[in-house]
């Protein structure tokens, strides 16, 4: 099928749909009388019999209720009739279109339609969708179903229409999650992680027990959340890890993402159970084990930078809570009291605040350049103060409608320290 025959089967049901409606809106006119040369329209009669009722009982409720006698009563009923004569002696006769009336609607109402979608909107977007249908339609299903692994030259050569058809492809079967699965991986190809996370996640909720499916969504989510595990990909590794225990990717995942949250025993305990794991194989693991004892000695390093750091506790005045958005996000920093680039900082969803306290770790983890670490600027002995501040629009300066507090000067041995984030940023 070519676009110019898609582009007019579509026309063609376009106009029959219109033909269909025009007709059915002007069927009364099609019937002829019957049985009178004028039809009258009676809604006002029928009308003025309504309120005529309406006042007669009224009426009748007065006389009952003793607040009107018959004599009254009499007089209005005689009246209320003759007004009832008056009107069923006008009555309006029905103009019935004629022949060349009903022919104008017919045509026009179509026409008129036609037109309308037409001059609406720009209809670019989808005559290219249909041109991507009838070239590459079945090219983009049998990559998403696997049966061909390289799309064929020819159907490259325009990209964005092998993209859009996959796409149409794949919510075409909105409940095959290998479908989903093969988007991703078109996705991360084009470095669109977003998209990809997206249709990952759409496969995981296909399909929860899918190991594949299911480690491959947190392995994209914790790289792309900067090697954190959030409360999700946190979730969807323990899904594995129960049905999987020996999974050794799952395991890797908790290991590096407990390390980043500076958990480090837990992190140890991963590596530790991943080494096991992998000793108890058959074959020469050396280089892997290799690695594990890499990654093991650079978390030791790594709580022992965060020993000599700085606890943080980040309290938020009470009166300021309601102040406080979902999606905020809190910058703790150490930094030079006269000014300049923090020595250690974090950005922080503000989830992290729990009940109107969080607790957060600054070391030379957070180092924000390698030379400009908290260790040289207490070997070179800069005074140094600890400043909180929660951002409404995630950028790192300071904005008005920002909360903050005031820095808290710290010493040089000082690991432990109390921010109160107590102000509004005028």
């Amino acid at each position: 099928m070519t676009i110019f025959s898609t582009v007019g089967l579509f026309i063609a049901l376009s106009l029959l749909t219109a033909l269909i409606l025009a007709v059915i809106t002007i069927i009364p006119w099609l019937r002829s009388p019957r049985s009178q040369e004028k039809q009258v329209d009676n809604q006002l009669l029928d009308i003025n019999v309504a309120v005529f009722r309406e006042r007669l009982a009224e009426l009748k409720t007065d006389k009952d209720s003793g607040t009107i006698d018959d004599s009254h009563y009499e007089n209005q009923k005689l009246e209320l009739e003759r007004q009832l004569l008056d009107a069923q002696r006008e009555v309006t006769p029905m103009v019935t279109p004629g022949v060349k009336s009903r022919l104008i609607i017919i045509v026009w109402v179509p026409v008129l339609s036609a037109l309308a979608y037409v001059m609406v909107g720009d209809r670019t977007p989808v005559f290219e969708l249909w041109a991507a249908e009838d070239k590459v339609s079945q090219v983009a299903d049998d990559l998403l179903t696997g049966k061909i692994d390289q799309p064929p030259a020819w159907a490259i050569e325009d990209g964005q229409q092998l993209i859009s058809a996959m796409q149409t492809n794949v919510y075409r079967h909105a409940d095959d999650p290998n479908r989903w699965m093969r988007l991703s991986e078109l996705f991360l190809s084009l470095e669109a992680t977003d998209s990809a996370l997206e249709a990952l996640s759409r496969a995981y909720r296909l399909t929860p027990d899918n190991e594949e499916i299911a480690t491959t969504y947190a392995q994209i989510s914790f790289f792309a959340n900067k090697g954190q595990l959030d409360a999700n990909t946190r979730r969807v590794l323990e899904g594995v890890l129960i049905k999987n225990p020996a999974h050794e990717g799952a395991q890797m995942l908790m290991a590096m993402g407990e390390a980043r949250s500076s958990n480090f025993d837990q992190a140890q305990g991963w590596i530790r159970r991943l080494r096991e794991s992998i000793s108890a194989k058959p074959g020469d693991h050396t280089q892997a084990l290799s690695s594990l004892d890499e990654l093991s000695a650079s978390v030791s390093a790594q709580k022992q930078q965060a020993s000599e750091g700085v606890e943080v506790t980040v309290k938020v005045n009470t009166s300021l809570l309601p102040l406080v958005k979902a999606d905020d996000v809190l910058f703790v920093a150490i930094r030079d009291v006269n000014g300049g680039p923090p020595f250690a900082a974090k950005r922080l969803p503000i989830s992290v605040i729990k009940q109107g306290e969080a607790n957060i770790s600054l070391s030379d983890l957070d180092a924000m350049m390698p030379e400009r670490t908290l260790k040289s600027a207490r070997d070179e002995k800069v005074q140094l103060a600890v400043i909180a501040r929660i951002s409404h629009s995630g950028t790192a300066s300071a904005e008005s409608g920002d909360l903050s507090g005031n820095p808290v000067v710290i010493g040089p041995e000082q690991t432990e320290v109390n921010v109160d984030i107590n102000q509004q940023i005028p």
